[in-house]
């Protein structure tokens, strides 16, 4: 990418865009058959986050990069494509945990090339979106769990109600057979 950057130095604004949409797909639909842990979507979020309002080249918040910083960029870029690589071995393995943590990091590489590029552009911090995700996820949960009992109170009642109709007919018939006596 450093080679890259002496006639296109924008190119890894370009590209990097490109590349985390590519793997945010890929783990959205690895994960879309069951119901998300908080951390996958926290990931996923991030991910969204810092892809949101991506930048045209020519958009007038973006700067092109003093040559000086072309070795801090390339490195980022570099780093995301290993992880890229290894989310793409946890994919065929079905190690979606890990693939969580790759997003997360490919997003932070992601992240810091956007930021050297629209340097006043505020992005949030992973920490920051895991904290509301793990909120709306408890809330989520205890939603759900509370609909769960709802649903299943009935159930429970019913049960309830055969148990004291039989507590009922043993009781005359046990107070009929003290009275004979």
């Amino acid at each position: 990418m450093r080679i890259t950057m002496g006639t296109d130095p924008k190119a890894p604004l370009r590209l990097a865009s490109a590349r985390l949409s590519t793997v945010r797909y890929v783990f959205l639909v690895h994960i879309e058959d069951g119901i998300p842990s908080a951390a996958q979507r926290a990931a996923l979020e991030y991910a969204d986050a810092i892809l949101i309002g991506w930048p045209e080249e020519d958009a007038e918040d973006v700067v092109t990069p003093d040559p000086s910083q072309y070795d801090f960029i390339a490195q980022q870029f570099d780093w995301s494509e290993e992880r890229i690589g290894q989310f793409i071995d946890f994919e065929r393995q079905d190690k979606v945990h890990d693939m969580t943590d790759l997003l997360v990091s490919i997003s932070d590489c992601i992240a810091a090339i956007r930021k050297s590029y629209q340097p006043e552009f505020l992005l949030p911090t992973f920490a920051e979106i895991r904290r509301v995700v793990e909120d709306e996820w408890n809330e989520d949960m205890d939603r759900i769990e509370a609909e769960n009992k709802d649903a299943h109170s009935g159930i429970a009642s019913a049960d309830d109600g055969a148990d004291a109709q039989t507590g009922d007919s043993a009781g005359p018939s046990a107070g009929s057979q003290s009275e004979g006596r």
